[in-house]
């Protein structure tokens, strides 16, 4: 027999109260509305309030998944929490959210980094786990607060980023929903095009405090763009092949939502219509890891993704990482 059909029984999702718009930016950096718009699609992002942490909008989302699920927090035994962002360097994110929704201690509970990439790296690892036997639901979210990891000096990456958080439950396949497939990739060798250069084991506290140096993402956004296109149009083609679905039987794609142009290039090179894409970059920015789960949680209460239907997620992040996957409700 084969491993049991697992699929994503609920969605949640949170984003701050407190509304960024580029008009605001322009009162910080030398930018405009027209000028972050014209290259990102992005109007306005979400910013967390000083005294909210990551795993407090991890659990407001994991909440709101939960009782989307039908299901409580003594029914979850394995929580993966993908972020870039953690309250703390350690213990793990996850455990706080454990805490937070009162989850067993008999729990799995642990953080995963594949920036813009987790949640898809989240959802092939929890699937895998379910796949087992030994774990029977699972909370897979995506948060972060960017806000923190930002220099409010830097137009080129400040305008990107925001914060929020997006959270599934996986389980048991309900009818002839299921994951059908996940495919995952990585380029270590263009891991400083886009990183946090510092605070790591590479620059010791002692030494960061010395040179004063902030701990905050840099990136290299030319070349960063080229090959977000190239990388997430292989990784679309790559899961439609592996599967046998022609990109014309996908009824929503929920790709990562950090350029439109990115968007729109994948939409050309998969030959679908715009429309068929969910998009709300333009009222969140970036939010890396929290991005696909947001926008899926928000085209599933919208009605833009029905029983039956079939969806493709597909990110690009940090590392370089990339990956897709294949969901069919």
């Amino acid at each position: 027999m084969g491993s049991p059909a697992i699929a994503i029984l609920g969605t949640g999702s949170y984003a701050p109260e407190k509304i960024l718009s580029n008009g605001d930016l322009a009162k910080l950096v030398d930018t405009s509305d027209e000028w972050i718009f014209s290259r990102t699609g992005i109007r306005e992002r979400r910013i967390a309030a000083d005294n909210e942490t990551t795993s407090q909008m991890a659990a407001a989302a994991a909440r709101r998944a939960l009782a989307d699920a039908g299901l409580t927090a003594a029914d979850i035994d394995l929580i993966i929490v993908a972020t870039i962002t953690p309250d703390l360097p350690m213990p793990a994110t996850a455990c706080f959210v454990q805490d937070l929704l009162g989850v067993s201690t008999h729990a799995a509970c642990f953080d995963l980094n594949a920036a813009c990439s987790g949640f898809l790296y989240a959802l092939d690892t929890a699937w895998a786990m379910l796949g087992s036997g030994r774990y029977r639901h699972a909370l897979v979210i995506g948060a972060e607060k960017l806000s923190s990891v930002l220099d409010w000096k830097d137009r080129t990456t400040c305008v990107l980023f925001g914060d929020g958080a997006g959270a599934v439950v996986l389980g048991p396949a309900r009818g002839t929903a299921q994951i059908i497939g996940t495919k995952l990739y990585a380029e270590g060798a263009h891991a400083r095009l886009l990183c946090i250069p510092d605070g790591g084991s590479n620059t010791p506290a002692p030494v960061l405090d010395a040179l004063r140096t902030p701990r905050t993402i840099t990136m290299k956004g030319r070349e960063i763009f080229k090959i977000a296109v190239r990388e997430m149009e292989d990784a679309a083609r790559d899961i439609l092949e592996q599967h046998q679905v022609p990109a014309a039987r996908i009824d929503c794609v929920i790709p990562h939502q950090a350029n439109l142009r990115i968007i729109g290039a994948i939409a050309q090179y998969l030959e679908l219509p715009s429309d068929r894409f969910f998009v709300n970059l333009d009222r969140y920015g970036n939010t890396s890891a929290a991005s696909i789960p947001l926008a899926l949680d928000e085209a599933r209460r919208s009605g833009r993704i029905k029983t039956g239907d079939t969806t493709l997620f597909v990110a690009f992040g940090a590392g370089l990482t990339y990956g897709s996957a294949l969901v069919r409700w």
